[in-house]
């Protein structure tokens, strides 16, 4: 991953987007940049244009914090791309931390007692670890995907199942294009996620697209429409939950509010996965095929 190309382009996309009277400036003269100059932004950011300009460049090694600061207050940055700014400019090269067997262990036991609640656990840059039979049986059956295509992006923009379960699809491309910007900012050097997102550049039009478009947003928190053959439609919340001691490891966990059609939906899943009912999706799936995904 180029990360002086990566802040460059974010930088440029931000004072693209915005106009002069927007932030309070005269708009003089011909303009032949889209949104505002570099001296613009310099000057709200009361720098001078030297100063942003090497930043722009990708020449951040040696920037304060407040600089940074004032320039995410000159671009009116949200908080997600304050944080993808800043992981840009201070790029680590912290190692994955992996999972002893018993931390594993335990974590599949919480999912596995989830039992009207689908979730899975999601490592860095996406990849699908765990999950429970009631998030098999609502999304995809997640074991009968190869471990090398497990990961939320390709599942969303490779896997033709994503367009039918996710009722809003581009919604969710967005979101996933926009977790994955989040990935390069926390994890600029690592090897496997920019091989990731070169793949799905390849790939996907509406992922060169979306890519393109410099997505960042807060991941946290979505409503999701689901199209389950079972059940017909669920309305589900969405919840990304970090793992303590793990930062790079996140729950993604969904609800359904209290007596809604939805629950009811979830509870008839739940029903037909219990022991005696029919067995669990997650534990039951045959390994993978090498032509790929099974339907579900």
């Amino acid at each position: 991953m180029d990360i002086a190309e990566a802040l460059r382009d974010f930088l440029v996309s931000r004072r693209a987007r915005l106009r002069p009277d927007e932030v309070g400036l005269p708009a003089h003269g011909i303009r032949r940049v889209t949104g505002l100059r570099r001296e613009e932004v310099a000057a709200l950011a009361a720098l001078s244009v030297e100063h942003y300009t090497r930043l722009e460049r990708g020449q951040a090694s040696r920037v304060s914090d407040a600089v940074l600061d004032a320039v995410a207050d000159a671009l009116r940055l949200s908080p997600g791309e304050r944080r993808y700014l800043r992981g840009l400019a201070r790029p680590t090269d912290r190692e994955e931390a992996g999972l002893p067997p018993d931390r594993r262990s335990g974590i599949q036991r919480v999912l596995d007692s989830m039992l009207l609640t689908p979730a899975y656990l999601v490592g860095r840059g996406g990849s699908v670890l765990a999950w429970n039979g009631l998030a098999a049986a609502v999304f995809i059956d997640f074991a009968r995907v190869h471990p090398d295509r497990r990961t939320v992006g390709r599942l969303v923009f490779t896997d033709p199942r994503a367009r039918r379960v996710f009722v809003n699809w581009e919604e969710k491309a967005r979101e996933t294009v926009s977790y994955l910007r989040g990935e390069v900012g926390t994890w600029p050097h690592d090897p496997g996620l920019a091989r990731e997102i070169g793949e799905l550049r390849a790939c996907s039009a509406v992922f060169r697209r979306l890519w393109a478009e410099q997505v960042v947003q807060e991941n946290d928190h979505a409503n999701v429409l689901i199209a389950c053959p079972a059940v017909g439609l669920l309305s589900l919340s969405a919840e990304a939950l970090h793992l303590a001691g793990h930062p790079d490891k996140v729950m993604a966990v969904y609800t359904a509010a209290p007596g809604s059609g939805s629950e009811r939906g979830l509870r008839r899943l739940a029903r037909a996965l219990a022991p005696g009912s029919a067995p669990s999706a997650a534990r039951s799936a045959a390994p993978p095929s090498a032509d790929g995904p099974a339907e579900v």
